[in-house]
């Protein structure tokens, strides 16, 4: 006995001593695959290492070689040599990456056979064992069954367990062929109750009792020039019970109704063709497809599965019953599974309302929107120039730059002059002070102004359109008496030829000399012989019409300094008039006299932060000239925008804001 123990304690010493001048370096032992290969004499068997995998490295991308060895299987070394490497030998053994084949096994290939994997860092080996058994005589099947079960009285397959065989021969654009025997008698495809299918597959029509016997399933090919063939034998059991693929009747996809509040109950009704007892589960899932207990104190619950034996076959049914439904229980499909080893079917329906109400929540959304629209509607016509000038002043990028289109004025400032019809100081101190000083001044905008950027000796017509055009924006500044003063003054110089003798008899009474008014109208409806038609502003404001309302290549602001009454609206020109109507005013008027509490309130125009800047005229009571009060809002919002985004001449369709 103790020879027999130092025996293997000298054998185990060897192999591990081989084993170690197998490998190069230090390799990873995966050890022995479970799964053994079994064949017979003159049979092929495919040896494959399970290594190539992504747990083990990325054979994808790293580069590899395998190696085979083979292992003694009683102690003594077998061809090839001990630890020699696995090569071809005449044709019949064949290493192909990390499968090794055997074409024709003879009884002393069996054994073990180390895979090394070899990787530019890393080493790994894998043994797999072969067993070589000689066939029992008298038999056609191998000596190793499989077993697997044929259902009584059904259609029903038989797998060829080769699979793997066909993929990996696949893989190498080798052809094959799968014939089968029952017995040693050899099945042709299509003849009687037996049909090759899918390849590995065998089709049985109708299954007997007498199909309970021993199948085996042989595939052929030809590998390096070299044919070859493998056969698994399958033992087929066949029950005399059998049980065919369940066939749901109630519920059929359906819709149901049922009123709030009440009870409700609908059965699942499965029909199950079978010999004995039948093997299915007729389960109901509810809407969040968890299923229902039978347990009856719940809400939702079920009832016994129960069963009826009609024709060949059973009858089963299983109710879902709700004791009383609410609103969560509504619009929802309840699902009846029925699942055997043949397969699942399922049936289902969907719950509603039997009298649904929707006047009320379509009338609350409606309402709810009509109310959310209105609201809308209403802030944005409140806050339009506070959010415009908001968004001006957050994304001056959605804007094209105003620096390259030519125009080297932000606005034109048109207001009747000195000894002028409709002149007045209050509209020249507003168009030589507190535009300069809001507009230029606090927000950056350039304004060209007569009486301040006149060239000397240019001639009034040339200024006008070279200016005009050199404009974005024309600030019309007009009062009550700015229009209406022309008027008189135009009736005035008409009459002034012809009433030249009136005139001098007249001189008689000069000690009745009339009063003039501020506006340069006499209270006796004549004109100071000091006050004139001014010219240059009667030809801004035609200008300024005809660009507007005819080309409209210039947008002009309708500054209004007072109040004007429908009477004197009435006497305005009827372009004043038309273009008022469309558009609007800008109300000085109505600006209230308040003051910023810091000086001038920081303002944006198209990116520019406003300057602080003096309150006296506010402390004396004066317009209010803060940046920040509507008025001056209203204006900015009318004044160009000053963007950032380089133009393009392509892009013609600027951000209308």
């Amino acid at each position: 006995m103790w020879r027999a123990a130092l025996g293997g304690v000298l054998l185990l010493l060897g192999l591990r001593g081989i084993f170690a001048g197998l490998q190069r370096g230090n390799c990873t032992d995966y050890g022995v695959q479970f799964n053994r290969v079994f064949s017979v004499p003159g049979d092929a068997a495919m040896l494959n290492s399970t290594m190539l995998a992504p747990d083990v490295f990325d054979f994808t991308s790293v580069p590899y070689n395998v190696t085979w060895y083979s292992v003694p299987s009683n102690g003594t070394w077998r061809a090839p040599a001990a630890g020699q490497e696995v090569s071809s030998r005449g044709g019949r053994v064949l290493a192909i990456g990390a499968t090794l084949w055997f074409l024709n096994l003879q009884l002393e290939d069996a054994g073990e056979y180390v895979a090394v994997l070899r990787t530019p860092s890393r080493c790994y080996r894998q043994a797999t064992e072969l067993l070589v058994e000689p066939p029992a005589a008298g038999e056609c099947g191998r000596p190793r069954k499989t077993i697997q079960f044929l259902t009584n009285k059904v259609t029903d397959v038989l797998n060829c367990p080769l699979r793997d065989y066909v993929s990996k021969l696949e893989s190498y654009n080798v052809s094959s062929h799968i014939t089968w025997h029952r017995g040693c008698e050899h099945i042709v495809h299509g003849k009687g109750r037996y049909t090759y299918f899918d390849t590995t597959k065998l089709k049985i029509d109708v299954v007997e009792l007498s199909d309970n016997t021993f199948y085996t399933c042989t595939l052929t090919f030809a590998l390096g020039g070299v044919k070859g063939s493998v056969s698994e034998t399958i033992e087929a059991s066949v029950s005399a019970e059998w049980c065919g693929t369940p066939q749901i009747r109630q519920p059929a996809n359906m819709k149901l109704t049922a009123q709030l509040g009440s009870s409700f109950s609908q059965r699942c009704l499965v029909f199950v063709p079978s010999v004995g007892k039948p093997c299915v589960d007729v389960a109901w899932k509810d809407r969040s497809s968890s299923f229902v207990l039978n347990t009856a104190p719940g809400r939702i619950y079920t009832s016994e599965q129960r069963q009826e034996v009609p024709e060949p076959g059973v009858l089963l049914e299983r109710v879902l019953m709700f004791s009383e439904l609410r609103e969560e229980d509504f619009h929802a499909n309840y699902t009846c599974l029925a699942q055997s080893s043949r397969g699942a079917v399922t049936g289902y329906f969907t719950l509603l309302p039997a009298d649904p109400d929707l006047f009320l929540p379509v009338g609350l959304l409606l309402g709810g929107v009509a109310a959310l629209f209105i609201m809308s509607v209403v802030l944005y016509y409140l806050f339009k120039v506070d959010i415009v000038l908001w968004f001006r002043t957050a994304f001056p990028v959605l804007y094209t730059s105003t620096d390259l289109d030519g125009k080297s004025y932000d606005a034109y400032v048109a207001y009747p002059h000195s000894r002028a019809a409709g002149f007045s100081q209050q509209v020249e101190a507003f168009a030589l002070h507190a535009l300069p000083q809001v507009l230029e001044k606090a927000c950056g905008y350039k304004l060209f102004i007569a009486g301040r950027d006149c060239m000397p000796g240019t001639a009034i017509v040339d200024s006008v359109e070279e200016n005009i055009q050199a404009s974005r924006r024309l600030l019309l500044l007009y009062t009550a008496s700015t229009f209406i003063s022309w008027r008189h003054a135009s009736s005035a110089s008409n009459n002034n030829n012809n009433n030249n003798k009136d005139i001098s008899e007249s001189s008689d009474n000069n000690n009745d000399v009339s009063k003039i008014n501020n506006n340069g109208v006499s209270e006796s409806g004549g004109i100071d012989e000091g006050v004139r038609l001014d010219g240059r502003q009667q030809l801004e404001c035609v200008t300024a019409m005809h660009r507007a309302l005819l080309e409209g290549s210039l947008k002009v602001i309708l500054v209004e300094l007072e109040k004007i009454s429908p009477a004197q609206l009435a006497l305005f020109p009827e372009s004043v008039r038309h273009l008022r109507k469309k558009q609007g005013a800008v109300r000085w008027w109505r600006n209230p006299r308040r003051s910023c509490t810091a000086g001038w309130r920081s303002c944006t125009a198209g990116g520019r932060s406003c300057t602080a800047g003096p309150r006296e005229d506010e402390e004396r009571g004066g317009p209010s000239l803060c940046p920040s009060s509507r008025f001056w809002k209203e204006v900015r919002y009318a004044m160009p925008v000053r963007g950032k985004r380089a133009r393009h001449p392509e892009n013609t369709a600027l951000l209308n804001l």
